[in-house]
């Protein structure tokens, strides 16, 4: 049965840290990846925690992409939940890991609202993927 939504969840180690303190760098770079996936964004709130760290989260008409960051681990958490046809959220995660630098991610995708016979909605896991990557292969970080 086709699924309501898609929801990624993604785990960024070893990235660098001076991106994921600055609170520019990642609300832009979260902005990007949501235009990258082709969502409509609504609303925009992020946070710079003290001593560091950012948290953040977009609004769009598909549902949402949100991030926690620990510069001092080098880890960034990230999910993007969509609905509908219309949006690509591997693009978004692809350019976030680019811009973050990281060298090893780990990814759940789950599908969301998968109607049960029970008349009950459900999800399902799909395989975790895990990418190690290389340092920042392109200049897609440059447009952020």
């Amino acid at each position: 049965m086709k699924a309501l939504g898609r929801h990624i969840i993604a785990e960024l180690s070893q990235c660098n840290p001076d991106a994921l303190r600055s609170l520019t760098k990642v609300k832009r770079s979260m902005v990007e990846a949501a235009k990258r996936a082709n969502a409509e964004i609504r609303e925009i709130k992020f946070h710079r925690f003290s001593p560091e760290g950012v948290s953040g989260v977009i609004i769009i008409a598909e549902s949402h992409l949100a991030i926690h960051t620990w510069p001092e681990n080098e880890y960034a958490a990230f999910d993007i939940y969509t609905c509908g046809d219309t949006t690509n959220p591997e693009k978004a995660y692809q350019y976030l890991i680019e811009v973050f630098e990281a060298k090893k991610v780990v990814i759940t995708t789950i599908e969301r609202g998968i109607e049960a016979p029970t008349e009950a909605y459900v999800h399902r896991f799909n395989p975790t993927e895990t990418i190690e990557s290389a340092p920042l292969p392109s200049a897609m970080s440059q447009a952020v």
